[in-house]
């Protein structure tokens, strides 16, 4: 397999401050919207975009839930292994918020509609918008589209968008793997 790397720590860093920024200018100060990381990768943006509002930008209050969509997906009995659930942490209410939902690669768009539906089980929210690190935009299956995007990344379908982070890989990185 060959890799090629796409962006850097450096590009990783200005594109979170752009996404933060972004955030800030739709929400305000957060009163009325709650952060979504979808697991097991969105995990990672989500903590990063969280910590760089409250320590840089000033916002207090800030609402952020981990949401596993497992068993919400389209595929998950198509899998030869068993899927490992991961955890849920939802601990307010989403009942009439803002939610954006964050993960890190949009592809097919599977997730993100497993997620629309897992998170209708803790309230209504008022509206939901997704922020993306990575935008696939050729592989799309389903007619979803990102309202924040880090990165717009042309991959055909024998490629692969890589996202790593410090906190797993040791390096905050995106790369584009050919199969």
């Amino acid at each position: 397999m060959r890799k090629k790397k796409l962006l850097n720590s450096k590009d990783i860093e200005i594109i979170l401050h752009r996404l933060a920024c972004q955030l800030i200018e739709n929400h305000n100060d957060f009163s009325n919207t709650v952060l979504i990381g979808l697991q097991p990768r969105g995990i990672f943006l989500a903590n990063r975009l969280a910590n760089l509002l409250k320590k840089t930008y000033h916002i207090k209050g800030l609402k952020l839930g981990l949401l596993d969509i497992t068993f919400y997906r389209d595929d998950f009995r198509r899998k030869e292994t068993p899927l490992a659930a991961e955890t849920t942490k939802i601990d307010f209410l989403i009942e009439n918020k803002k939610v954006v939902i964050i993960d890190d690669v949009l592809y097919s768009g599977r997730s993100v509609r497993a997620a629309l539906t897992a998170i209708q089980s803790y309230g209504r929210p008022e509206n939901i918008e997704l922020l993306v690190l990575i935008d696939r935009r050729f592989s799309r299956h389903l007619p979803i589209q990102p309202d924040y995007r880090g990165r717009q990344v042309d991959a055909i379908n024998e490629e692969k968008v890589l996202v790593t982070w410090e906190e797993t890989h040791k390096e905050d990185a995106v790369y584009l793997e050919q199969r």
